[in-house]
């Protein structure tokens, strides 16, 4: 499956694809026991049309790609809260990255996680993910290794399971990360993929304000 073959991109928008993930999560809907994670900024849209859709609570994983000073747009590792670090060993093999650079890079990065975690929580703690199911969304993988990261950060709070929605993944991505959580949705595997931006019509920059939005919407509102 390739993006060039489609009159148009599959999904309109991030709500689009948000509301595509619905059905096969239905066995979540209404829960106690379950919520849906964001990864910001571009997951925030697409995880609100799961939690309503659901009627499930929304939060946040702050993840943050280490991209290659070289070519950013390639990861050669990540970042969540609760100082997880994940490389992705292949990708500083092949660019030749060495300990400063990546030091660098991940400083950076761990600033700017910092001031996402002031923006959009504010003084609002931390969600406890002890014995809940957790939905991890976002708006697409590549690499795969910001989602990693969320999987395991996660992960050390001991859910009863993680489950990763996701509208689009290539198909070696979306395989590796199966074997790493309890589910994978993603109703697009596509065999290559350039980036995940050439699956949507509008694919442009979700701002912190409407972040900001969307969770104050979800934190203010009566769980069903």
């Amino acid at each position: 499956m390739n993006p060039l073959s489609f009159a148009s991109p599959p999904y309109a928008d991030r709500a689009a694809a948000g509301q595509r993930l619905i059905k096969p999560l239905a066995q979540y809907r209404g829960r106690d026991d379950a919520i849906v994670l964001a990864l910001p900024r571009g997951g925030v849209p697409v995880a609100w049309e799961v939690a309503e859709g659901l009627g499930l609570p929304l939060d946040l994983m702050l993840v943050r790609k280490l991209g290659v000073p070289s070519h950013p747009e390639v990861a050669m590792g990540a970042i969540a809260s609760g100082a997880i670090q994940v490389r992705n060993d292949a990708a500083l093999s092949a660019h030749h990255v060495d300990q400063a650079a990546f030091d660098a890079v991940l400083q950076r990065e761990t600033q700017e996680l910092a001031r996402r975690e002031a923006r959009y929580r504010g003084s609002r703690p931390p969600v406890e993910l002890k014995d809940q199911v957790v939905l991890l969304v976002d708006d697409g993988l590549a690499t795969g290794a910001t989602m990693m990261a969320a999987v395991h950060a996660v992960r050390l709070q001991n859910p009863s399971a993680i489950v990763v929605a996701v509208p689009v993944a290539p198909v070696e991505t979306a395989e590796a990360l199966r074997s790493e959580v309890d589910e994978l949705v993603c109703p697009l595997m596509p065999e290559w993929m350039r980036s995940v931006g050439d699956w949507y019509e509008d694919f442009s920059q979700t701002p912190d304000e409407r972040v900001v939005e969307l969770l104050r919407k979800a934190w203010s509102r009566p769980r069903s």
